[in-house]
């Protein structure tokens, strides 16, 4: 028989599984603490497991979402800064869930790289797992790709999969009618859409992501981290309580194409003067020269989401939601004629 050339090893060709099974160590804990009624094994299995009667459901219908977090990512590599951004994906996807009327149950991830540093990716997922501990999901499974050739030294992709549930009958929007009332829940910044066009403006600005924020204390690059804000529970609390006929969850799109997916054929005018605008969409428009109907249609503009409730509610559910630590203001109402009407626009 000839004599084989030299073996090479897949860890010589750049993955290397140990480092994939120490992550799954260190991340154990993490997602420990995430588990919740339903949850019914750890980390570790070919697929995972959950049961939604312990969980507390009589005759459930599941709703699923999946997300990314965007160019925002740029920054969280840029600066080394990754703490923050799993909260960002966990968010993305959660938010969206709840405007079903759903209760997050589970939460999957799957994180990509070019060469897995242990570190940053523990942070990532640590990350993940204070976000789905904070809106009431279990971080149960997941997936950690090792792809050399695919991503340039340090840079990684981040996707996220939440699966919630509600009673039969109880989906939102529904009863949506002339007059309901808009709250608008206020955002934590730009949250995790609109990146491409803030990472231009900062170019173009000259500022680097460790110079002075302009409009807040510490780093440009720390404050545009800032992650999204999670709205799970104090909307689940308003839903439970009875009076919400609808939720948008104001993403890519803005207010300008969110908000008409759950009027259910009817607009709405909304008061661009009810609610202040945070320091970041100030300096953004104005260091971008940007039309208030730009702003409008690409960032949440101050306005993570919105509620549409019965007017004989509206007054409660504010009290409601500001005892749960929203900031809430009246943005307008819901008109019997499509589309969005804004007044108090500046151009």
């Amino acid at each position: 028989m000839e004599k084989g050339k030299n073996g090479i090893t897949y860890a010589e060709a750049g993955v290397d599984i140990q480092a994939g099974n120490d992550l799954v160590d260190r991340i154990k804990p993490a997602a420990k603490s995430t588990e919740r009624p339903g949850t019914m094994a750890g980390l570790g299995g070919f697929g995972a497991l959950f049961d939604l009667k312990a969980a507390g459901f009589e005759d459930p219908i599941l709703v699923a979402a999946t997300d990314g977090v965007g160019t925002k990512l740029r920054i969280a590599i840029d600066t080394g800064n990754v703490d923050t951004i799993g909260i960002d994906l966990v968010a993305m996807c959660v938010n969206d869930l709840v405007c079903q009327g759903a209760e997050p149950l589970f939460f999957l991830d799957y994180f990509a790289t070019g060469k897995l540093e242990l570190d940053a990716a523990a942070r990532i997922v640590e990350g993940i797992a204070a976000g789905c501990k904070a809106s009431g999901a279990a971080l149960i499974g997941g997936e950690t790709a090792e792809m050399p050739g695919m991503y340039a030294k340090g840079d990684f992709d981040l996707a996220g999969f939440a699966v919630g549930a509600m009673e039969r009958g109880s989906d939102l929007p529904a009863g949506v009618a002339a007059g309901d009332v808009l709250l608008g829940l206020a955002s934590d910044g730009v949250h995790s859409n609109g990146y491409s066009l803030v990472r231009k403006i900062v170019e173009n600005s000259g500022l680097g992501w460790d110079a002075d924020c302009p409009w807040a204390e510490g780093t440009l690059g720390a404050a545009l981290l800032t992650p999204t804000r999670l709205y799970v529970k104090s909307c689940l609390e308003a839903v439970r309580a009875g009076g919400v006929h609808a939720l948008a969850h104001i993403t890519g799109g803005g207010l300008t194409e969110n908000l008409p997916r759950v009027l259910q054929g009817l607009g709405a005018e909304i008061d661009l003067t009810s609610w202040e605008k945070p320091g970041v969409f100030q300096w953004l428009q104005a260091q971008g020269g940007i039309a208030e109907a730009e702003m409008l249609k690409t960032f949440n503009y101050g306005i993570g989401m919105v509620l549409v409730v019965a007017p004989d509610q509206a007054e409660a559910l504010t009290a409601l939601l500001a005892e749960a630590g929203e900031t809430v203001c009246t943005l307008g109402h819901v008109t019997a004629e499509e589309g969005i009407r804004y007044t108090g626009q500046e151009g």
